[in-house]
């Protein structure tokens, strides 16, 4: 260490304006890079890495039709049903289907009416009638779209006031053949492997992602914006809430912009606030400044190079980058400060080099402790959250090389002046920390452990449930619209059951050569064969016997599915049956908002048979006569091509404060394979919801992982700084308190774990042991001078006490800045970090040296008395 401040003491000191020179070229040179990045809030960078839910989801979203859609919620000051509403919301979605990345407006104009009035199986093969339709009753239709099956709580509330516009977006079919593509090898990868040159293809793979969902989320957020300014003009006699995923990720992208702005500026100018009124004098202040925007502007360029995109979790490492380099420059400065006080005639040089010597060691392990801190979370498997841990490795190896660089270069262009005077403030309240623990020993230790209990009963009550929609403001649109959402038209986080034939099916499938003609027949249900048979010369006439039987033949429709009631598993209605009872089990769970299904088919079909209970040969000439609107409406979201796969699709009211996802779904997988006896192999639960549930329900694991890997390398690192496992436990205490007291707070406060708050634990270790270190590096020197522990102690309080006690004030209160964010985990991380900073900051001046003074680690001192010592 001592060679190394050396090279850096001359190199610093004897060629600063060549060392200034070469930061500047640096800065405009990789800085440049800067103008590179890019933001990134789609909801595939905020899920599992590796989840193979996702590749489901994936799937079945390819099979059923995307959920990628916008839901606009449509209030009129008038009657829903009157014809100048209706004229509106015909005008609205002719324009609105002008944008060229909406693919499909769908309103209750545009929607199959059966029932309005009911009609035929003859008559409904001609064409459905929709709403503005010559022949429709518009009082049966009212009916129809607000009480009937499929369209209540979907397009219409139950109060009849409030209707939904669904726009569908365009799909990007290269983007969606990139991810197929990429999820393929990923499977590879943690399964057999992958060979030198599919490793270069997945990282060709996942360049290309990143590309093209950069312009596929920017077309999108062009998109909204143009909608958005469509709405403007309905706004006068309606009110108008826009939902959806897409919507939130270019909500969350402008939050985003606005965090790195606000953060950003509000944290430079209140920085520079403080650092004028602790320092006075402005070339503190200047070359503060200097060395936080240079780190900053440096950061940003290599992360542009490196084309890593800034998410919401990562939004804030302007703030970060800021908070840090003026901490370790507060360290600098306050040394030099007191070396100056100390030697007032001593010549800049000696100044500067006695400050380098001193204080690099102490802050390089601070900046190694901090890196190690924001590594440990790469092992959250959170994408995020892991390009963020990277980010900050970066950037803190960044703010150690600038600040030992700039420091003393820029401070060899002036004269020292005179020094000034230690503040009594600051050392009135270093002072009151060093008597309480000569003069209070007990009580400190009984304070402390009392902290102890209350986090660790804190600690039991910490979870990871977390409403998504609590993580926006009640002011924000996405919140505003996913309670509209929830209350109004059925809920706004998909859940889809999805249901497979029994493997038996196929197993006698196959032993036969050929599909069984229908699987109910086991449970005591006639063929379709003897259905045909037996029923039809009641229903039909001869005349549509043949026409039917000719369409069978010639099998009917785009695909081949004409006969599903005696090909399929499905399609018949004794299993439909089945599906009629999981969608009543998921209409009766508190939690669960609309429900859509091919039950919710059964029921709208059932008008067209005079209300009888249909049978699988009606099901069979159903399927074949219903017009391409209908079929795309009530069959193919709910219905496999083969009929061997039906899915249930639920929407969960994600507003509702009982909502607990995890067990919701194991309550729903139980009931499913218990109660109504379906076997494990064939439920599969799909859908956002899932997917959000598998990263909250990894946090658990990553924040042990995180801390767990945080404190053994930081032990490590202590053994080798202190080579004493003694000194590097007692190190180690405060920080563990810290850790445990924002983590118990959490849990007595009531706030979830989320993708922003695992992070406070380990990054309160890594940023609570630099005090640590600092004020472990500083009393060891002073115990080798004068032997006594007590001395030690209040020595090192009137030294490096102030500089921790500025430092900690510093990144509390810059912390508090993300208050101002939109997203509440940020504004959680803003507060709940400064706190932890604070108390580790009041554990280091108390516990720590109390612990140093009892323990004893660096041998018997000499006694003196501590009235004395003073």
């Amino acid at each position: 260490m001592n060679l190394v401040a050396a090279a850096l003491e001359r190199f610093a000191l004897d060629r600063s304006r060549l060392l200034l020179l070469v930061v500047l070229a640096l800065c405009v040179g990789v800085g440049g890079f800067a103008l590179r990045l890019h933001l990134d809030a789609s909801g595939d960078s905020l899920l599992l890495e590796q989840d193979p839910d996702l590749q489901y989801y994936r799937g079945i979203r390819a099979r059923y039709g995307s959920d990628d859609y916008l839901l606009l919620t449509y209030t009129p000051a008038a009657d829903l049903f009157a014809d100048t509403t209706l004229t509106r919301i015909g005008a609205l979605r002719d324009e609105l289907a002008q944008v060229a990345t909406v693919a499909s407006v769908t309103t209750i104009l545009d929607v199959p009416l059966v029932a309005s009035p009911p009609l035929p199986l003859e008559e409904l093969e001609k064409g459905a009638p929709t709403l503005l339709s010559d022949g429709t009753d518009r009082a049966l239709a009212r009916a129809e779209l607000i009480g009937g099956a499929l369209y209540r709580e979907l397009l219409v509330s139950p109060d009849g006031r409030t209707t939904a516009l669904l726009m569908t977006l365009r799909q990007d079919p290269g983007y969606e053949a990139l991810l197929g593509e990429r999820d393929a090898l990923r499977e590879r990868l943690i399964g057999a492997g992958l060979t030198r040159e599919e490793r270069v293809e997945l990282d060709r793979l996942e360049a290309d992602i990143r590309v093209w969902r950069q312009r596929v989320v920017a077309e999108q957020s062009e998109g909204i914006a143009e909608i958005r300014a469509i709405l403007d003009h309905y706004r006068d006699d309606a009110k108008l809430l826009l939902g959806g995923v897409p919507m939130i990720v270019a909500d969350s992208l402008d939050f985003i912009i606005n965090d790195v702005v606000v953060f950003g500026t509000g944290i430079l100018l209140f920085l520079v606030a403080l650092l004028t009124f602790i320092f006075v004098r402005p070339r503190w202040v200047i070359v503060a400044m200097l060395s936080c925007l240079v780190s900053a502007i440096i950061v940003s360029g290599a992360l542009g190079m490196l084309d890593w995109p800034i998410t919401v979790v990562s939004a804030n490492y302007v703030a970060l980058l800021l908070i840090f380099s003026l901490s370790l420059t507060v360290h600098l400065t306050v040394r030099y400060m007191e070396l100056h006080r100390e030697q007032p005639d001593a010549a800049q040089r000696m100044l500067l080099s006695r400050t380098l010597r001193d204080k690099f060691t102490p802050c390089l392990f601070n900046a190694l402790t901090t890196m190690v801190a924001f590594a440990s979370l790469t092992v959250s498997g959170i994408r995020p959250v892991m390009d963020f841990g990277w980010m900050m490795v970066i950037g803190m190896a960044t703010i150690m090389v600038i600040a030992f660089a700039l420091f003393p270069a820029a401070l060899m262009q002036v004269s020292p002046g005179p020094p000034l005077a230690r503040r009594r403030v600051t050392a009135a309240i270093t002072d009151f920390f060093a008597r309480v623990v000569t003069g209070r020993p007990s009580l400190v230790v009984g304070l402390y452990l009392a902290i102890a209990a209350i986090s660790l009963f804190g600690l039991t009550r910490v979870e990871v449930e977390n409403r998504f929609i609590n993580n926006f403001k009640d002011s924000t649109e996405i919140y505003r619209g996913l309670v509209a959402i929830d209350r109004e038209l059925g809920g706004t986080m998909p859940l889809d059951v999805i249901i497979d034939a029994d493997p038996a099916f196929f197993d006698r499938a196959s032993a036969e050569g050929a599909a069984p003609a229908e699987d109910a027949a086991v449970a005591g249900e006639e063929s379709f064969e003897e259905e045909f048979d037996d029923e039809f010369s009641d229903e039909f006439d001869d005349d549509f016997e043949d026409d039917f039987e000719d369409e069978l033949d010639a099998g009917l429709g785009d695909d081949d599915r004409s006969d599903l009631g005696s090909t399929s598993y499905w399609y018949n209605t004794f299993r439909l049956g089945q599906v009629e009872e999981v969608h009543d089990y998921l209409e009766s769970l508190p939690e669960v908002g609309k429900v859509l299904s091919m039950a919710t088919t059964l029921d709208v079909f059932a008008a067209t048979n005079d209300g009888k209970p249909l049978d699988t040969f009606f099901l069979s000439v159903l399927y074949n006569r219903v017009p391409p609107l209908v079929k795309s409406t009530l069959f193919d979201p709910y219905l496999a091509r083969d009929g061997n796969q039906v899915r249930v699709s639920a929407r969960i009211l994600e507003s509702d404060p009982e909502l607990r996802r995890a067990e919701l779904l194991e309550r729903i997988h139980t009931h499913l394979t218990g109660e109504l006896g379906l076997k494990p192999a064939q439920v599969r639960l799909t859908g956002l919801l899932v997917l959000y549930n598998n990263v909250l329900q990894s946090l658990y694991q990553s924040q042990i992982l995180t801390l767990g890997f945080v404190f053994l390398a930081i032990l490590g690192m202590f053994l080798l700084l202190f080579r004493s496992l003694k000194i590097a436990l007692i190190g180690l205490t405060p920080n563990l308190l810290a850790a445990g007291a924002v983590l118990g707070l959490m849990g007595l406060a009531g706030i979830p774990l989320d993708i922003m708050t695992i992070t406070i634990a380990a990054i309160t270790v890594g940023i609570g042991v630099d005090d640590s270190i600092h004020y472990l590096h500083r009393f060891i020197a002073e115990f080798r001078e004068h032997g006594n522990y007590h001395h030690a102690m209040q020595r090192s309080h009137a030294g490096i006490g102030s500089a921790m006690y500025y430092t900690s004030i510093v990144i509390a209160a810059g912390f508090s800045i993300l208050v101002l964010s939109n997203f509440i985990p940020t504004i959680y991380f803003g507060l709940l970090t400064g706190f932890a900073m604070l108390f580790a900051m009041v554990a280091n001046l108390t516990l720590l040296p109390l612990l140093l003074v009892w323990l004893q680690p660096l041998g018997k001192g000499r006694e003196v008395a501590p009235s004395a010592v003073a």
